[in-house]
């Protein structure tokens, strides 16, 4: 309408103007919509003519058809010698539109139907059997080596807005990686993405130095408040829940581990992870009891990072004693002492091995 300087009306299927830049009009029946809706064409009304259809004004109305379905009508008010020179542009420019709203509205639908499917895989809510005629449907290559990575934004004082969002979801959807996508909460992201092999094994290298890419091409778009995991690879379509387990439980373990870092591993948080399942158990509780004990009465903390030393120095006490800059003879008294609080030997291997498993509990 700013460019023509007419009043555009838009009618639906049933005749009724559903959009015009007169206010009053939307609701009313249109005589001169459903005589072009009846006649599946142009119908031209002039000032001697619209005395007899209700709610017409002089003009030009124009069936609006996608794909050979006439879905309404949109109306150019004005005489129609002058309205005549760009009633085609009008009608071609309101039918591309709702084309683009249709195709938008497709595009958004597939996304949710693969996000559906993805989070249905990666919960293990179905067959294999059915996921594969799923997929197929998606014309998503279920069989196709694949590993799980976890993406969570976080909480920061300035968190990353849905633009941001979206511009992260963009650039781990780009085509020629063939990633699968999935939002899982308000704040993670899944990525099934193809699994790279060297010399038939999987090469975990190659995908860590990957994710230092992406965390590159994110700080470009001014992006760095966000935590990256990579799970596990895992043979076969039934196992990539587990992928995404080890994936989830590595991005939770790094976390708490140090929380300054933005990648996560599994294969250098192997052990935590492995254990974390034990943290809600009685097994673990008992494993991690002696620790716990220990670090409730070090008022000082030396006793715990004496301990740490001898899990980093592989028990060496002469090592332990020169890093820790103490005497021998203080060392082992330190280590009578987390003996006797503990009622496990550190100079042993099931007793150094029960307190450092009770350290990764407590850490992790």
């Amino acid at each position: 309408m700013a460019i023509i300087g007419n009043n555009i009306n838009v009618m639906n299927h049933a005749g009724v103007i559903i959009g015009s830049g007169d206010l009053s009009r939307i609701g009313q029946l249109h005589d001169g919509a459903l005589l072009a809706l009846q006649r599946k064409s142009t119908v031209e009304v002039t000032e001697a003519s619209c005395q007899t259809l209700q709610g017409a004004k002089p003009g030009i109305n124009l069936v609006l058809q996608i794909s050979d379905q006439v879905i309404g009508v949109v109306g150019i008010t004005g005489e129609p010698d002058e309205s005549r020179k760009y009633a085609n542009l009008v009608k071609m420019t309101a039918e591309m539109i709702v084309e683009q709203a249709a195709l938008n509205e497709q595009l958004q639908w597939d996304r949710r139907h693969r996000e559906e499917f993805i989070t249905t895989w990666i919960h293990d809510r179905q067959p294999i059997h059915e996921l594969s005629d799923w997929a197929n449907r998606l014309d998503i290559d279920i069989d196709a080596p694949r590993v799980a990575v976890m993406i969570r934004f976080r909480n920061t004082s300035n968190p990353l807005s849905l633009k941001g969002i979206r511009k992260v979801v963009e650039l781990l959807e780009y085509p020629k990686r063939d990633n699968l996508v999935a939002m899982v909460s308000m704040n993670e992201i899944v990525v099934l993405k193809p699994a790279t092999f060297k010399n038939d094994n999987w090469n975990s290298e190659d995908e860590s130095q990957r994710i230092d890419l992406l965390l590159d091409r994110l700080n470009q778009h001014s992006i760095s408040d966000i935590d990256i995991a990579l799970g596990h690879y895992f043979e076969g379509a039934e196992k990539v829940s587990l992928s995404f387990q080890s994936a989830k439980l590595t991005l939770a373990a790094g976390i708490k581990r140090d929380s300054k870092k933005h990648k996560h591993l599994y294969d250098k948080l192997r052990l935590p992870v492995l254990l974390s399942p034990l943290k809600e158990t009685w097994q673990g509780e008992q494993i991690g009891s002696a620790f716990k004990l220990l670090e409730g009465m070090d008022e000082n903390g030396q006793l715990v990072k004496t301990l740490i030393a001898l899990f980093t120095y592989h028990n060496s006490l002469n090592k332990c004693a020169e890093i820790l800059f103490i005497h021998r003879n203080t060392l082992r008294y330190r280590i009578k002492k987390i003996h006797e609080i503990t009622q496990s030997d550190p100079e042993t291997v099931d007793g150094l091995m029960e307190l450092y498993l009770g350290y990764l509990l407590n850490k992790s």
